[in-house]
């Protein structure tokens, strides 16, 4: 990203919306949000091999493995505006298994770029499937946002859920309602 041109980019935005990007407030709010948006935006100059970096283990296991509560911080992708939340993930082990952060990581990685919930959310189950074989697979998102939150409808409790279940967790009602029974465990704490 180049980022003096972003600079120069809000800078104009700032004259256009008859704000004086010279006042002590707005100086270097054209390069803070130029660095903003490199970070925001990470996510399309990473890829998955390079998120997970060798962290698949064999395991002779079969077992459902879930991380819930990842924080989720994208951006909407009609509105610029950021949507965040929590993402469960889970899958079922075929003899390799990541090592838990890059599930996270996994997920930023996809988050980080301009999206929408639903997509994000089968990206990274996608991801995930296709980096350990995994026999199945399921990725629950529950988002705010604030497009619908600070313009529009304007809608301040409305919560997005979006799901994306792979293999096992298409095909076996029994796994899916496993999956989901442990998601849904202590949520109300």
């Amino acid at each position: 990203m180049n980022t003096k041109r972003v600079s120069k980019l809000v800078r104009e935005l700032l004259l256009e919306i008859g704000e004086d990007p010279d006042r002590d407030g707005l100086k270097k709010t054209p390069e803070r949000v130029a660095a903003a948006y490199r970070f925001l935006t990470a996510g399309y100059h990473t890829d998955i091999d390079s998120i997970v970096n060798g962290a698949v283990f064999e395991a002779a296991a079969h077992n459902m493995v879930i991380v819930r509560d990842v924080e989720i911080y994208s951006l909407c992708e009609h509105h610029m505006l950021p949507f965040f939340g929590k993402c469960h993930i889970g899958y079922i082990t075929n003899n390799k298994v990541l090592g838990v952060s890059k599930l996270a990581r996994i997920a930023n990685g996809f988050a980080r770029r301009l999206q929408i919930q639903e997509r994000l959310t089968e990206q990274i189950a996608k991801a995930v499937r296709d980096t350990i074989n995994a026999e199945g697979v399921g990725v629950v998102m529950e988002c705010r946002h604030m497009c619908m939150m600070m313009r529009g409808v304007e809608k301040q409790n409305s919560v997005m859920t979006t799901s994306s279940v792979l293999g096992s967790f298409r095909s076996d009602p029994a796994t899916r309602a496993e999956f989901n029974n442990l998601i849904l465990r202590d949520a109300s704490r």
